[in-house]
């Protein structure tokens, strides 16, 4: 993708400060830093999001994931980390190439990224199922 921000990251067409990289796959700090080590995985080649993006690509992101999340918790201290995907732009995503966002989480951080007490359909819970089920 000619004008996609990430693709030209991964051309080498635009800067990024790099953390991690394989043949496949590329962490860079985000520049909106949530937290102290918030890392954005992408995949080296271009999906618009989860619902584009074979399912072995899917999988082997989860994992370089981990290994991220891992090195936060080891090298920066972090006590924990969130994996955050946005996919479509009703959910918030607003870059359209596939990434995950690893923030680092630390005691009393005061992030919430969590959702909490909105029962918004919580008596709707057996006709939701059912349509999913359809």
């Amino acid at each position: 993708m000619e004008d996609c921000i990430f693709c030209k990251i991964v051309r080498g067409e635009a800067p990024c400060h790099k953390v991690w990289e394989d043949e496949e796959f590329l962490a860079f700090l985000d520049l909106s830093q949530i937290s102290y080590g918030h890392v954005l995985v992408i995949p080296k080649k271009h999906c618009e999001n989860v619902c584009d993006c074979d399912d072995e690509t899917l999988g082997k992101i989860n994992i370089t994931c981990k290994k991220i999340g891992l090195k936060l918790k080891e090298n920066l201290g972090a006590t924990g980390f969130n994996v955050l995907n946005a996919s479509g732009k009703d959910a918030q995503q607003s870059v359209f190439h596939l990434h995950y966002h690893v923030v680092a989480r630390y005691s009393e951080d005061g992030i919430d990224l969590w959702f909490h007490e909105n029962e918004k359909f919580g008596d709707k819970l057996e006709e939701i199922k059912k349509k999913i089920l359809e």
